[in-house]
C-alpha cells in the first residue's frame, strides 16, 4: 500500500478513527455506514495541500466552484438513504471528486453517479481507480434528469441543493426507495422522499448548506 493511500500523520488511520468517534457523537448510528466511512480514505479525494484537513468536519474546495461535503453530511445522507436496508442500486447526483460515491460503493452493490462538470469526472475516476473501486459508474450528464437507463434505484442521493424535487428523479425511484436531497435557496433543508404504494412521503429535517443544483453540462 503506498504512503498516499495509507496516510501519515494527519491522514493516518488513527485520524480516521477519531473522525468515526466524532460521527458517533454527532448521532450517526448505522455501523454499516460508519464502516464505509472508515474504509474510504478521504484525503485521497482532496488536493494534497488540504490533505491534513481531510478528516476535519468541514467541507473543502475541489475546484470549479464545488466542494467535498463534510464527513457528517455524507454519513447522515447515506444513513437516511439506507434506512437499515441492503441497497442493490444507488444513484448519486453530483459526483464531484468522487468521495460520496466511493462511500456509497461500500454500502450498495451498484452505484451510478452523474456529474455535469467534465474536469471533475476525470478527477473522480482517477481517485476511484487509485483505491480500486470497481462498482461505481460515473456518467457525464445533466443530473436534474437522473439516469433513466439504469433505473429504478433503491436510493438516490443528491449532493446539490434543488429549488424543488425534480420529477424525473421521483420516476426513477423503486417502490420503497428513498431520495435524499437538500431543498431551498437561502435556507436549505435536508429532505427525505420515500416512494410508497400510497404515493411519495416527504420529511423535512435539519438545515444544511450545499452548492445549488444546476441543469445542463459544463
Amino acid at each position: 500500500m503506498n504512503q498516499r493511500f495509507s496516510g501519515i500523520g494527519m491522514t493516518s488511520q488513527r485520524t480516521r478513527a477519531r473522525m468515526l468517534e466524532r460521527l458517533r457523537a454527532q448521532g450517526i448510528k448505522d455501523e454499516v455506514v460508519l464502516a464505509a466511512m472508515n474504509d474510504i480514505p478521504r484525503h485521497i479525494f482532496v488536493d494534497e495541500a488540504l490533505s491534513s484537513r481531510a478528516y476535519e468536519d468541514i467541507s473543502l474546495p475541489i475546484g470549479f466552484g464545488q466542494t467535498i461535503s463534510q464527513p457528517y453530511t455524507v454519513a447522515r445522507m447515506i444513513e437516511l438513504a439506507r434506512a437499515g436496508r441492503d441497497i442493490h442500486k444507488a444513484l448519486e447526483i453530483g459526483t464531484g471528486c468522487g468521495y460520496q460515491a466511493a462511500v456509497l460503493s461500500r454500502v450498495a452493490k451498484e452505484v451510478y453517479s452523474v456529474e455535469r462538470i467534465a474536469p471533475l469526472i476525470a478527477k473522480a475516476r482517477k481517485n476511484m481507480r487509485e483505491i480500486r473501486i470497481p462498482n461505481v459508474k460515473v456518467k457525464y450528464a445533466d443530473g436534474t434528469l437522473g439516469l433513466a437507463e439504469f433505473a429504478p434505484y433503491d436510493v438516490i442521493v443528491m449532493a446539490a441543493a434543488a429549488t424543488h424535487i425534480p420529477q424525473e428523479l421521483l420516476s426513477q425511484l423503486e417502490m420503497g426507495g428513498r431520495l435524499v436531497l437538500p431543498i431551498g435557496t437561502e435556507t436549505q433543508k435536508l429532505t427525505v422522499v420515500e416512494r410508497t404504494p400510497q404515493g411519495f412521503q416527504h420529511t423535512e429535517l435539519e438545515q444544511v448548506k450545499f452548492v445549488p443544483l444546476l441543469g445542463g453540462i459544463a
